[in-house]
Formats: C-alpha cells, sequence, structure tokens
C-alpha cells in the first residue's frame, strides 16, 4: 500500500508539472480539428507527441488510428488500456477565444480534443514512471466516435484488443453538467443503444387546392410521425427508457404544390437489445399501416448504430475506489442513465469496461455550454485532474489482485 501512495503522489506530482504542457497539446488540437475517419494531420500530431516521450506505436489502424503500449516491469504478465476519441463534428465555432478552430464548420464540440490530450499526458506519465509497475498499459487513439460505424467497431476488427487481451479499458468523457476537478460513473447500464431511421413517404404530388386529385405525403408523413410516439407512450416497458424521435422531415414541395414523396429522418434509443428489435418491428409496422391506409406507401431504412453501453460492475466498482483514493470521496459522484449513445461500448461487449464523466464546467468562467454546441468549451484545469486520474486508473488496475 505504502508504494502505491508514493505512486499516487508521483502521478499527481507529475500531472500537475505536465498541465501546461497538455492544456497546449489541447489547444493545438481544438484549432485543428477533423472529422471522422479524416484525423490525418491529429494522427500526425499525436505520433509526434508519441515519438517525443520515446513511446512505441502502430498507426493507420481503421485509417487514422494509433495503439501505443507502455511495457512496464513484467510486461506480459497484465494488460490494461486506456481509449480516447479523435474526431470532430460539423460545427461553426461561436467562441470567442485564441483556440478556435481554424478550420471553417468543423469544431471540437464534445471535447475529444481534451480526451486526446489527456490520454498523451497520461501517457507521458506512465512512460515516466514504467519501472515502478508491472504490466502493460495499451494506448487507443480512435477515430470516428461520431460517425457510424464508429471507429471503434473497426479498430477491434483490426486487432486493438488481441495479442494479449487486455483485462479492462477505461474510456473518458467530458461533462460540462459536473463541476471542474471531479468525475462520475455508473456501474452498469449507463448509455443508450442508438439507430438512425429513415423514412420515405410516397404519395402522388400535385396542386395543393386541388386535394382530391392527390395523395398526401405530408400529411401522411404528419401522422406516421405522431403514431409512432405510441411506442414510448403505448408500447414502452414501463422500466425501459425509450427515444423515437425525428429531427429532419424534408420535400420538395412548396406553398402550393404537395410534392410525390417526403423523408423522415430520426433516431430510436434504448436499453435493451430485445426491445431495440422489437421498436423497429413496431416502426416498420406502423408506418407502412398507416401509409397505405391513406393510399400512398413508404419505404423505410433503419440504420444499426452502437449497442448499449454497458459498465462492468465490478471494475466501475474498482475505479470508483481508485477515484477517492485520488480525488477524495467529495470529488465522486454517480451518475444517471443518459439517452445518448458511445462507441466505447464495442470495447465493453469485449472485455470489462469502465466510461466515465471528467467535470470540466466553471460557472465564475462561463464555462456551461452543453456537449454539441458553437459555444462549448471547457475549464481548462480540469486537464490536469483528466490525464492523473486515467495514469492513477491503469496502474491501480494492473495491481489489482483477485482476493
Amino acid at each position: 500500500m505504502g508504494c502505491m501512495n508514493k505512486l499516487k503522489d508521483r502521478i499527481k506530482s507529475l500531472a500537475a508539472d505536465y498541465a501546461q504542457e497538455v492544456i497546449s497539446i489541447r489547444r493545438h488540437l481544438h484549432r485543428h480539428p477533423e472529422l471522422s475517419f479524416k484525423e490525418f494531420e491529429t494522427a500526425d500530431f499525436i505520433a509526434g507527441k508519441l515519438r517525443e516521450y520515446a513511446i512505441t506505436y502502430k498507426d493507420k489502424i481503421a485509417q487514422t488510428g494509433i495503439v501505443a503500449e507502455i511495457r512496464g516491469n513484467d510486461p506480459e504478465s497484465k494488460t490494461v488500456a486506456l481509449r480516447a476519441d479523435m474526431d470532430a463534428l460539423p460545427v461553426n465555432e461561436q467562441n470567442d477565444v485564441d483556440y478556435r478552430s481554424m478550420n471553417n464548420g468543423v469544431m471540437h464540440a464534445c471535447g475529444h480534443d481534451v480526451h486526446m490530450a489527456c490520454l498523451l499526458g497520461a501517457a507521458r506519465i506512465l512512460s515516466e514512471i514504467k519501472s515502478e509497475f508491472n504490466g502493460t498499459v495499451r494506448l487507443i487513439f480512435q477515430p470516428s466516435e461520431e460517425m457510424y460505424p464508429g471507429g471503434a467497431k473497426v479498430m477491434i476488427e483490426e486487432g486493438v484488443l488481441e495479442n494479449p487481451k487486455p483485462v479492462a479499458i477505461f474510456g473518458q468523457h467530458v461533462f460540462p453538467e459536473l463541476e471542474t476537478g471531479m468525475i462520475g460513473m455508473k456501474p452498469g447500464k449507463y448509455m443508450a443503444s442508438t439507430d438512425e431511421v429513415f423514412i420515405t413517404v410516397k404519395g402522388k404530388g400535385g396542386h395543393a387546392a386541388i386535394p382530391d386529385k392527390i395523395v398526401d405525403p405530408v400529411l401522411i408523413a404528419s401522422h406516421i410521425v405522431i403514431a409512432l410516439q405510441q411506442i414510448v407512450s403505448r408500447k414502452s416497458r414501463p422500466v425501459m427508457p425509450t427515444v423515437v424521435s425525428f429531427g429532419k422531415i424534408s420535400s420538395e414541395g412548396k406553398t402550393n404544390i404537395i410534392p410525390d414523396e417526403v423523408k423522415l429522418e430520426g433516431i430510436i434509443r434504448t436499453f435493451d437489445e430485445d426491445w431495440r428489435e422489437e421498436i423497429k418491428t413496431q416502426l416498420r409496422k406502423i408506418s407502412s399501416g398507416i401509409a397505405e391506409s391513406m393510399g400512398g406507401s413508404c419505404e423505410i431504412f433503419i440504420d444499426p448504430g452502437y449497442p448499449a453501453m454497458v459498465n462492468n460492475d465490478m471494475l466501475t466498482a474498482h475505479a470508483r475506489e481508485y477515484a477517492i483514493e485520488f480525488l477524495g470521496e467529495d470529488r465522486v459522484i454517480d451518475l444517471e442513465m443518459r439517452m445518448t449513445a458511445e462507441d466505447f461500448s464495442y470495447y465493453a461487449r469485449e472485455i470489462p469496461g469502465c466510461f466515465f464523466r471528467l467535470g470540466t464546467r466553471n460557472e465564475e468562467q462561463g464555462i456551461t455550454s452543453n456537449l454539441h454546441s458553437a459555444t462549448f468549451d471547457v475549464d481548462e484545469t480540469s486537464l490536469e485532474t483528466g490525464m492523473g486520474i486515467m495514469a492513477w486508473f491503469a496502474i491501480s488496475e494492473l495491481a489489482f489482485e483477485e482476493k
């Protein structure tokens, strides 16, 4: 225990020493965001930092992904993985800061710049203390968390969890609802599965003032959107959170022109795989039935997305204990289930996973904007916590022995 306390203090000291450099890394990445599977300059920058830290790596995994390893004493004894995602979003940044995005219409509005910077900081810390722990830490820099099929799935297919298979994997995500210096986590079901729904409603267009001569796909689509809400209000299991939402309705009609077709785009979110498939069956049945009853038809395509994010109970219990040791009990909170989705779920289906949240909120500085917004930013003092806790989780889990 004394040895671990010394390592904890060493990690905290190194995190403080490297904080300004890691903030600089984050700002560079924030200035140069890249969209999913196009993170080429990002990957080159990460590779350069790994070379600077004398950490061996393999690049061009899933196009732009990177996997590195820090091998301690007895490196074959156990492996623990840490993951950061790399891609940005198609958002036009509105922040008036000197590290504002230089790529017009692209922004790190989900904090992946923070994730990469923290993992690079943790990598440097772990490389500095590798003679003081046993086992290997695998660093996964993953492309395309924001776009199907998800970089995690592709990287797993390309073997990032093999040779050897890690005993655990940790993923970190910024959380603007939580104050800087705190972290949160939840065992078991945490984030929802996600599927994207595309419905083309077909009718017979014509003059809007002569409705008896047409089959109105706008009217049919409206009935479908409303009727599909009964999947949540009347079909859903009471204890199973479910969302069926449509964010886009489009057609080529005008004020006096009824179009031949209307397109709907939406999402399905839930936590249970059997119920997830039942939702799709109900959606197809309701949509087709309404369209046919009103004289039209519809084509339905459901693009399967990420499975629900389920944290391993035991690993998350360990992580909670490690976090309390590192930060103090008052800095660690329990989270509730969320209807957002995350492709870290693919890793957690293969090996024990813990996906946790890093507080980045600072109301005094006005840093309160939500994820995916054009004004999203973080309190950069959170990066010291982020890199330190990632390093601490890794060596603590490497040191953990089943009793």
